[in-house]
């Protein structure tokens, strides 16, 4: 991925995976570790939440590497015009 919008995609998806976890963690199919064991009933909640973290600095640094749109006007530009 050395692509800011592959990453970017990447990052939306494992977000909105999280947050789909977590909004209903007690789907049935999606529930991976139940909750009525002690103490690691809530690692997939847990592994959820880090998924969500880690997708919003995923994005963050893609958008950051992304090349800033062109200023018209600048001074920059009217030094090379001439």
């Amino acid at each position: 991925m050395n692509r800011p919008w592959q990453r970017r995609l990447v990052a939306f998806g494992a977000i909105a995976l999280g947050v789909v976890y977590l909004i209903n963690p007690t789907a049935g199919v999606l529930e991976m570790i139940p909750d009525a064991l002690p103490v690691i009933g809530n690692l997939d909640e847990a592994a959820a939440t880090a998924l969500i973290i880690w997708g919003i600095q995923a994005w963050r640094q893609a958008a950051s590497a992304l090349p800033a749109p062109p200023v018209r006007g600048s001074a920059k530009s009217e030094q090379t015009a001439r």
